[in-house]
């Protein structure tokens, strides 16, 4: 029986690979910020469906550097099989207009925390020689994208680290990549909303993603078939990687 951490499990993508994983047979710690209680609902709920899986929702606010030392060094001697770093902040804004404080903080939940639950979790997984990290990055690290410069960045950092990690510990039986998706239909989507009739035409697929695509390709990366899979990005985008945008 494995165990996977997803961090920001409680709604949207995150909710729905909670959903996946402990289907697919593993049990599941997720993390939450503020959702207490539908992150506690989700719990009891994946629970019930699925009889012999331990579902545990945590709190844990990836923002504050002292919580995560904190949470970190708590489950440095557990095992874990799996990570799946799904917790995301975004901020939009030009880069001539970016706020420093709200571009590092977003740096902060997107990518360091990212760093330093692997750097924790990793060790017991290069201990049994086997296991699977998976950052959920996005497309808005392949393509630019007018007033996305921060949180682009922020997820650029993430493949960059993940093929570098994915090097260091192909040897060892842990697999590392990262998924890119592209417009997902969640909460995050709202602020573009009076947007969507002019943004789906544009995506090849004609539509925006449902969470359980996304969550279920994070669920193959945490199998077996996924062992040699490792140092990849992959998008999941509906065609919007393909283009070049420019249209005729």
């Amino acid at each position: 029986m494995t165990r996977i951490l997803v961090t920001g499990g409680a709604k949207g993508v995150g909710a729905a690979i909670v959903r996946a994983l402990a289907a697919a047979g593993h049990d599941v710690d997720f993390t939450y910020r503020s959702s207490s209680e539908r992150a506690l609902a989700l719990a009891g709920e994946i629970g019930a469906a699925h009889p012999g899986r331990t579902v545990t929702a945590l709190p844990l606010d990836l923002s504050d550097k002292a919580a995560l030392d904190a949470f970190c060094e708590e489950r440095e001697g557990e095992s874990y099989f799996g990570l799946v770093h799904n917790a995301g902040q975004p901020y939009d804004s030009l880069a001539a207009m970016i706020v420093q404080d709200k571009a590092e903080a977003a740096m902060q939940v997107n990518f360091w925390a990212f760093t330093r639950l692997a750097k924790s979790l990793m060790r017991s997984m290069i201990r049994a020689k086997t296991g699977r990290i998976v950052a959920i990055g996005s497309v808005a690290a392949l393509r630019g994208n007018p007033g996305n410069a921060a949180y682009a960045a922020s997820k650029g950092a993430l493949i960059s680290y993940a093929k570098t990690l994915a090097v260091e510990t192909g040897k060892r039986g842990v697999t590392v990549n990262i998924i890119a998706p592209g417009f997902v239909d969640t909460d995050m989507m709202a602020p573009y909303a009076a947007y969507r009739d002019k943004m789906q035409p544009q995506i090849p697929a004609g539509r925006f993603a449902r969470p359980e695509e996304v969550a279920g390709l994070a669920a193959f990366l945490m199998s077996g078939p996924a062992a040699y899979i490792t140092g990849t990005v992959i998008p999941i985008d509906g065609g919007v990687t393909a283009q070049l945008g420019v249209h005729r």
